[in-house]
């Protein structure tokens, strides 16, 4: 595609379901096939996110096994699997690699092949983290979306402490990425100060750790928990929300997934959208789009949910004025 912008990209991501009909059955013996990596144990723990791509798919005109093939490859949990799943994919050949959970998955996937078009979902820029030249144009075999997680920190921080006023210890779980767990303690350390918030770091890259960090944050007596986006986190939203609800911690989380399990509080990424774009953005090229022409989309559209019924639980008052900018109140 020649001459393309964030205009055409707009309209053409509006316009999508009226684009292209599905291909007729019959048409072609071997269908193409998407390689779909995430360091996931299945799509049991994101099927929202799951259900979000295949609908972007299928806004293009690819349904799966009728005219377009995924393989998923998940790393069960275990980030060192990955450069093997998606060297795998590569020479398979797949014909698009969807590179699924974040900025180390993308760039592992960048570093597997320079041939296989890849669509990823990352958190911070992608420009900084060297898998494109530009946002407006990418340049090599690489595209996708910037999900934003790292400049949403301060924000939710800021809606946790609207709810806690009277906190002044406020405990952080790790990610297990190094990247954005730096990242994400620098955004923190920033946006503390003007709140008058002690930040604390605590590992948490198993079930253990998770149970050790809790035993930890309530030794030493913090008052919140904020926890940070990652995808190893994400698959532990229950484990993680029953014990603060257990040891009475109040808590910010990254998806609203979070506060539909019993979390208190989240603000961020409406993920299903997201993955809906990684869906549009993968069919485009399996139409004969390259990467290189596609422009890194940024969404703005964001969530703040509140569970009434953890406050309620946790003995907290929920400022109208909160209730007032929630986008869903859980009863």
């Amino acid at each position: 595609m020649t001459n393309f912008d964030r205009r055409s990209l707009i309209k053409l991501l509006g316009g999508a379901a009226a684009l292209c009909p599905l291909a007729t059955r019959g048409q072609s013996a071997a269908l193409p096939v998407i390689g779909f990596l995430d360091p996931r144990s299945s799509q049991d723990s994101f099927s929202d996110q799951i259900a979000g791509f295949l609908h972007g798919l299928k806004d293009i005109g690819f349904t799966e096994n009728e005219n377009v093939a995924i393989e998923y490859a998940w790393a069960q949990d275990r980030f060192d699997r990955l450069p093997a799943l998606a060297a795998g994919l590569a020479r398979r050949p797949v014909a698009v690699l969807v590179a699924s959970g974040g900025s180390p998955v993308a760039a592992i996937a960048v570093a597997a092949t320079t041939a296989t078009p890849i669509v990823f979902a990352v958190a911070q820029d992608p420009v900084k983290l060297g898998l494109v030249a530009s946002l407006n144009r990418p340049g090599g075999n690489a595209t996708g979306i910037n999900y934003f997680n790292v400049e949403l920190y301060a924000k939710r921080l800021e809606l946790l402490h609207k709810l806690l006023p009277q906190a002044r210890r406020v405990a952080v779980v790790n990610p297990t990425d190094a990247a954005t767990m730096k990242a994400t303690l620098r955004e923190l350390q920033t946006a503390s100060g003007s709140m008058g918030l002690e930040i604390k770091a605590f590992d948490a890259s198993s079930s253990h750790e998770i149970d050790a960090a809790f035993a930890a944050l309530v030794r030493e007596r913090f008052d919140a928990l904020y926890v940070g986006g990652d995808t190893f986190l994400h698959s532990r939203r229950d484990q993680i929300t029953a014990l603060a609800a257990r040891k009475a911690v109040p808590a910010a989380y990254p998806q609203r997934e979070w506060a539909e399990v019993g979390g208190l509080m989240s603000y961020g990424t409406d993920f299903s959208n997201v993955y809906r774009l990684v869906g549009t953005y993968t069919g485009l090229i399996l139409k004969g789009e390259r990467p290189a022409d596609l422009p890194v989309v940024q969404p703005s559209k964001f969530e703040f949910v509140i569970n009434l019924k953890a406050a309620k639980a946790l003995g907290l008052p929920v400022p109208e004025t909160l209730l007032a900018i929630a986008d869903e109140a859980i009863e």
